[in-house]
């Protein structure tokens, strides 16, 4: 089962969340593998969007916001976009664009930078917004100032974090195809609450930044966590090898209805609304090519199939009946 931890280091101006996306990622993955269209991403891809899917958790759960936050990486590579959206009750959902071929042994920069074009963006959207209310969102380059692309989702991130946010952040992330892990540790701002979505750059807090004796500490400790043991270990033991001689104060672990989970918008009803409001004649004239119709979700893979029974049932029933099962809007997340 997926899981989040919570903890603080007591006395100390730091935080830090574990997490592990079992269940929900190996979802994720297993959907995008099923539809027949497209098949299994590459392994880079896989390993690239289950480190995003990670961050993306630990980054949400960070924050004080009620609206999604959305993580993606875009540039002029083969992989075109990835993107992770993460809801504030922990349910996410992951894509990726692929237009070419990823060698398996491909970096970062050779999926998204080759040119030089590739970016990383947060965007925070609210939920319940006001008028005139736009979505909050952060943009940085997936390289450095000298030009130099960088290795890591972690090497993005950090960067991110130290740029656009002022915090002082390690972050360790891994994937593979049964588990994607990321580690968390961060400086608590001094003054206020600083986070994503409460932007603070004041002098004051930029003059702190890598000067704090025991958030350094900690954070030397965080960062020889290696990919294999964040894979390999479960929780109490790579927090208890790390800072065995801290004080950690752990919150209740989210798991479950309360923790991180694979959720995605498309159902079969919104695809059948989807449909219905591009009209029988061009329904009709997909069943004479093909013999069904079939609609694919571009979040999360998932393939809808409908007969000519199916499609005639579809226009048949009253769009506005009670009893309709096509009443729901059009999907959202199918494009």
């Amino acid at each position: 089962m997926s899981e989040l931890h919570k903890f603080l280091f007591e006395g100390l101006p730091v935080r830090g969340m574990l997490v592990r996306l079992t269940d929900a990622w190996r979802d994720i993955l297993q959907r995008r593998a099923a539809n027949s269209a497209t098949g299994p991403y590459p392994a880079p891809v896989r390993a690239l969007l289950g480190e995003m899917a990670a961050a993306a958790v630990l980054m949400e759960s960070n924050i004080k916001f009620n609206g999604a936050l959305v993580l993606q990486v875009f540039g002029d590579g083969p992989v075109k976009l990835a993107v992770v959206e993460v809801q504030p009750d922990l349910s996410l959902r992951a894509t990726a664009t692929v237009r070419g071929p990823v060698a398996e042994d491909a970096t970062l920069g050779q999926m998204l930078n080759v040119e030089g074009g590739g970016r990383c963006a947060i965007t925070l959207d609210p939920k319940d917004k006001s008028v005139g209310q736009q979505p909050y969102q952060g943009v940085v380059p997936l390289e450095d100032a000298r030009y130099r692309s960088f290795a890591s989702m972690s090497d993005v991130l950090q960067h991110y974090m130290l740029q656009s946010e002022q915090l002082d952040t390690v972050l360790v992330l891994a994937a593979n195809d049964e588990l994607a892990a990321g580690l968390l540790i961060q400086r608590m701002p001094a003054a206020g609450e600083g986070n994503l979505a409460q932007r603070r750059g004041s002098a004051e807090h930029e003059d702190q930044i890598g000067a704090h004796e025991d958030y350094n500490r900690i954070a030397h400790l965080a960062a020889s966590l290696t990919r294999e043991e964040l894979l390999s270990l479960d929780a109490d033991t790579i927090l208890h090898r790390l800072f065995w001689e801290e004080n950690l104060l752990r919150f209740e672990p989210l798991q479950g209805a309360r923790g991180p989970r694979f959720a995605c918008s498309c159902s079969r009803a919104r695809v059948s609304a989807m449909l219905r409001s591009l009209g029988e004649p061009e329904a009709e004239s997909i069943l004479a090519e093909r013999g069904e119709v079939e609609v694919g979700c571009e979040f999360c893979g998932q393939q809808y199939r409908f007969d000519a029974v199916d499609v005639a049932q579809i226009f048949a029933a009253p769009p506005d009946a009670p009893d309709a099962p096509f009443a729901p809007p059009g999907p959202q997340g199918l494009q």
